[in-house]
């Protein structure tokens, strides 16, 4: 069989894969993109986006419930066609994906995209349908899929997963969700809000992968108030006629449909990994330098959610450009990584930003945090639940994370984590404008709580107005 020669193989099509074809084309490399399954980001098919679209759905019309308060008649006759709404995800989800092939795939010749799925014989040297390619380099983006036990699988289509939801075209009466991290905890509160009986499981005991404290529980309270939250165990599933029955410790539910949502994991069956000639995890992944992706001194990369370490659309892409730009010029150049940015869609909006709680030097950090419940613009949306945590270095007064569950978190998070990118103060955030009425108030007044508990404060020049009691 004859080998084909290009200066840069990439295997998956994803978010990772084609920010790494970019940088081959940017560069100038002869290049191949290979992708087995189905085409199209995890994100558009069955991740961020069509998860949004159904919550989007829920969010309204579970906010019915809020308008009679205000004063609004009929909100009680409002009803939903759960088929009709199931339609629109879809069609929203279709769209997204057409976009991303449009943009990237639909007009790419079959020497150039090879819908099909490779093995690494070597290294460098790929087979894949009956052809074999000789890469200067190669990056492997081939993603990751939902973890489902083998004995689960025994039930058919009762269990199903993120992968399966958005094809639904109905929803059953009852559904328990196993595993509450982001994407289980969001789709929970959905279907609830949709009308589905839900009942939640996780093993932790704790939620969207919450690590501290304070925030996990307010979570816990408030979308426990939504439908039941079982943690701490072991969910287990047994058979009960055409149901399941889904059981941990004293707690069951006898459901229609159970979401399997605990975990995804690497999609490198088949890939022939061991080739490389280097130590093999648990997962079958070599290790890697998550700051030029690279594979040992292999001409290897890894991007994307293969890694399963930042499982996050926008770290995939910056993943995909280093690999990318490493393998196409024949660098090894080591990239500094943004700051970590983690939002969960729930309502209220769970984030995190920067540092987390389990690496904090307790003893050197400074903590300021906010409750939603007197915010006055959190009052007036009927959203005045949760609490804002901040992490600060005593010492210095540098920002270093936080982790919160409020109304338009994504919005909060995102200033904060720009914040932190700058190496900004606590003080110098609280020289910046904050209007009136806002939910940015509220991090304001947990920075001026976290500014009473640290060391540094404002120095030098006029006085600041920040040195004023809050």
């Amino acid at each position: 069989m004859s080998e084909r020669r290009v200066d840069v193989a990439i295997i998956g099509s994803g978010t990772a894969g084609l920010n790494a074809m970019a940088q081959a084309r940017k560069a100038g490399k002869s290049f191949v993109l290979i992708n087995g399954g189905e085409p199209g980001t995890t994100c558009a098919r069955v991740g961020c986006m069509p998860s949004k679209a159904m919550i989007q759905v829920a969010e309204d019309y579970h906010r019915r419930t809020h308008l009679g308060k205000y004063g609004i008649d009929g909100h009680e006759a409002l009803t939903l066609d759960i088929p009709e709404a199931l339609e629109h995800v879809q069609d929203l989800r279709d769209t997204f994906v057409d976009r991303v092939l449009g943009s990237s795939t639909d007009d790419m010749p079959a020497d150039l995209f090879i819908q099909d799925y490779a093995r690494l014989l070597e290294p460098t040297l790929i087979e894949v349908g009956d052809q074999r390619i000789r890469a200067g380099a190669v990056v492997i983006a081939t993603g990751s899929r939902p973890l489902v036990p083998e004995p689960w699988k025994s039930f058919g289509e009762r269990v199903i997963t993120t992968d399966d939801i958005f094809e639904l075209d109905d929803l059953p009466a009852r559904m328990a969700v196993i595993g509450l991290g982001t994407i289980g905890l969001e789709l929970g509160q959905s279907l609830s809000r949709l009308g589905v009986r839900v009942t939640g499981f996780d093993q932790l005991d704790r939620i969207a992968g919450i690590q501290d404290p304070e925030v996990n529980a307010a979570a816990i309270d408030i979308i426990g108030k939504e439908f039941p939250i079982h943690l701490g165990q072991v969910a287990e599933i047994t058979e009960e006629g055409e149901h399941l029955r889904v059981s941990t410790g004293a707690h069951s539910a006898l459901v229609d449909r159970v979401l399997c949502s605990i975990g995804r994991v690497p999609n490198v069956e088949g890939l022939g990994l061991d080739c490389l000639g280097v130590p093999l995890d648990r997962r079958g992944l070599p290790a890697f330098d998550p700051n030029s992706m690279q594979v040992g001194d292999l001409p290897v990369f890894l991007a994307g959610d293969i890694t399963t370490q930042r499982p996050i659309l926008h770290e995939a892409g910056d993943e995909g450009k280093i690999a990318g730009y490493n393998a196409a010029r024949g660098e090894r150049l080591r990239f500094r990584r943004k700051t970590p940015l983690f939002i969960n869609f729930c309502d209220p909006n769970i984030c995190a930003v920067g540092q987390r709680w389990n690496d904090l030097d307790q003893a050197g950090s400074a903590i300021g945090q906010i409750k939603l419940a007197p915010v006055g613009r959190a009052l007036i949306m009927g959203k005045n639940k949760g609490v804002i945590r901040l992490y600060a270095d005593k010492a210095s007064g540098k920002l270093l994370g936080g982790e919160m569950i409020t109304p338009k978190g994504e919005n909060l998070a995102h200033l904060l984590c720009w914040c932190i990118e700058q190496g900004l103060t606590v003080g110098e955030l609280l020289r910046m404008p904050f209007y009136h009425p806002v939910i940015e108030e509220a991090l304001q007044a947990a920075l001026y709580d976290l500014y009473g508990k640290i060391d540094a404060k404002n120095t030098g020049g006029l006085t600041e107005l920040a040195e004023l009691p809050g």
